[in-house]
């Protein structure tokens, strides 16, 4: 009698354990949810205009997204207010695997040196976003 139970108490282990580890392998597998940065930006006439300037920034704010995955998903291009006001100025959209991968590549040593060159010229709104994550 003793071993029928041994043999059913290890069954009922192994079937635990079993459940146990099935939970697991999909927590693991998780994708954390996307992230996007998105900035609206307008030329602020109170500040210096430097085309050099400028141009330092547009060629190295794309160099600086690539060692955290970032893309441009819009960069400029014209707006159409449905709701409310349009914004006077563009739109750029920043994709990201992730929120510490945005939030890496915004105090990232590369883009804080290139920062103050926007931050100097214009007036801008900057917002990282969750997304969601779907199956």
């Amino acid at each position: 009698m003793k071993k029928y139970y041994r043999m059913a108490l290890t069954a009922l282990g192994g079937i635990v354990i079993g459940l146990t580890v099935a939970r697991m392998i999909p927590a693991q597998n998780a994708k954390s949810p996307a992230a996007y940065v998105i900035a609206e930006v307008e030329k602020d006439p109170t500040k210096a205009d430097d085309p050099v300037a400028a141009r330092k920034y547009a060629d190295e704010a794309p160099k600086s997204l690539a060692p955290f995955g970032g893309r441009y998903l819009i960069a400029g291009g014209k707006v159409q207010a449905v709701e409310g006001q349009t914004p006077k100025g563009y739109i750029v959209v920043i994709a990201f695997d992730s929120v510490e991968k945005a939030r890496g590549w915004y105090f990232s040593p590369a883009y804080e040196a290139i920062k103050p060159i926007r931050q100097n010229s214009t007036k801008s709104r900057i917002l990282i976003v969750e997304g969601v994550v779907t199956p």
